[in-house]
């Protein structure tokens, strides 16, 4: 018998996605101001010079850190996800 979730426990997030040059999968990174990162590294992305990006997340990576010239691209993906 399938168990049924009540809609007060089906919360929303948003996660940030880097997609790498050279990588297969994104990564995925949550944190508090998605809108936030998500322009930041669009801004990097459009800089000549190359900076290191370190975050400190909300999520299974804990820390992070990359060349701004090595994001291929960035995406943001709202998720459903039962508390």
């Amino acid at each position: 018998m399938a168990q049924q979730f009540s809609s007060q426990n089906i919360k929303k997030r948003t996660a940030v996605l880097i997609f790498l040059k050279g990588s297969t999968a994104p990564l995925v990174l949550y944190v508090d101001a998605p809108q936030d990162l998500y322009t930041e590294v669009v801004n990097l992305m459009k800089s000549p010079t190359a900076v290191m990006i370190e975050k400190e997340t909300a999520g299974p990576l804990k820390k992070v850190c990359f060349i701004s010239n090595q994001v291929a691209a960035v995406a943001m993906q709202e998720e459903q996800y039962i508390q």
